[in-house]
């Protein structure tokens, strides 16, 4: 392979190698072990998986040929495979390799087993869709690789983002025993509850700030691409399928939180139960939705949810017809607490945290009404900067990771 054939692949990564700024750096990023010889990285698009590995390229390679980030969507692999580019950048030097949207690229899992067999001093990392089932792909890559999960911002990240206030995440159980003396701590150096409501509307994917005026029309965007491209590339699915996946996702959009009628479902989109409840999980798994269930959940074994929210508030923002601040506070605490824990649905009150804590969600003058003779039950509440007992303010969950 000549020189010429790979400038496109060279040119392109040091492009957007220049236009990547080291100052902030999301919560994952400094917990991979970068040492490890095989990293896997999946998340929704658009939370920032790319500028991870530009991040650590510009952080710890900065002399040119030791590492190549490529994108396996890019058109150059119409015409080439992975493993030829591989074998000219090692021969040349590359010893770490950065790839990214490997869901794009055909047998992708097989290629990475290959070039980690083939090459013994070669560090790959890579990242793939959140709706990746890495699990159970052609080939098993679990003795081989660490497998990290990247979640939008945080509320704690938000306000890093925008230069307010850097803290470190708060622990959930730290949370639950002593949110009071830590809510004081923090409102000692900002007010909170008017960035929490910045947030809520424009916070949560990075490219807010790029995006500015235009970002929830780009959201619907993503929202659209995710359907039309990351889901096929994933999943098996005609088209007449992912047409109704975008009609699922209305359906759910325009009726929050939603509990499902499953029957009434699948007469709406023309479709199968088995079918309604597959692109359900597969909303779930691209991070456009989040399913509430009874127990916890299991992608291998699919059950009825008994309650749906999107995923996130900034997508209500993009997507839904109204957003009622109940579901929106709703939408926020599970959104939080399930990048750390375990949400199901209890009988009693909202969410259930790992099984052993439940949760009612609501306004400042909530009450324990329904909940108050339930051990290890709580209450979170908004517009409240500090609370008290068992009465922890809601912005709070948005600094546990």
């Amino acid at each position: 392979m000549e020189d010429d054939i790979v400038k496109p692949i060279t040119d392109a990564f040091y492009m957007k190698l220049s236009a990547t700024n080291l100052k902030f750096k999301r919560y994952l990023y400094d917990k991979i072990n970068w040492e490890t010889r095989l990293i896997g990285i999946k998340g929704a698009r658009g939370v920032g998986k790319t500028t991870i590995l530009l991040q650590r390229i510009k952080e710890y390679f900065p002399k040119k040929g030791e590492a190549l980030y490529v994108s396996l969507d890019n058109l150059w692999f119409k015409t080439h495979t992975l493993e030829e580019l591989v074998a000219y950048e090692y021969a040349h030097g590359v010893t770490h390799l950065f790839l990214d949207e490997v869901h794009k690229y055909p047998d992708w899992s097989i290629s990475i087993k290959n070039l980690y067999d083939t090459y013994n001093d070669l560090y790959i990392v890579y990242t793939g869709s959140s709706m990746l089932e890495i699990d159970y792909s052609k080939v098993d890559l679990s003795r081989r690789q660490t497998l990290y999960t990247l979640h939008g911002l945080s509320l704690r990240e938000y306000m890093e983002f925008e230069g307010v206030m850097t803290t470190e995440p708060i622990a959930l159980d730290d949370l639950l025993k002593r949110h009071i003396d830590i809510a004081f701590d923090l409102f000692q150096k900002t007010k909170v509850l008017k960035h929490f409501s910045n947030y809520l509307e424009s916070g949560y994917y990075p490219f807010y700030k790029d995006a500015k005026k235009d970002y929830l029309l780009q959201l619907a965007e993503v929202a659209n691409l995710v359907i039309d491209t990351d889901l096929p590339a994933v999943e098996e699915v005609t088209y007449s399928t992912v047409k109704k996946t975008k009609v699922l996702l209305m359906l759910i959009a325009q009726n929050l939180p939603l509990m499902p009628n499953i029957n009434k479902l699948t007469v709406q989109l023309d479709t199968s139960r088995d079918l309604c409840l597959k692109m359900l999980y597969a909303l779930d798994r691209a991070k456009l939705i989040q399913l509430l269930t009874e127990n916890v959940k299991d992608y291998k074994h699919i059950i009825t949810p008994e309650k749906i929210y999107l995923n996130n508030t900034n997508l209500m923002r993009a997507l839904a017809i109204k957003s009622e601040i109940g579901t929106v506070r709703e939408t926020f605490f599970a959104n939080q607490t399930s990048a750390v824990a375990t949400l199901t649905m209890p009988k009693k009150g909202d969410f259930l945290i790992n099984s052993t804590s439940l949760f009612e969600v609501g306004g400042h003058g909530k009450k324990f009404d329904q909940i108050k003779d339930i051990p290890n039950s709580f209450l979170a509440v908004d517009d409240t900067e500090v609370g008290f007992g068992n009465r922890i303010p809601l912005w709070m969950f948005g600094f546990l990771y």
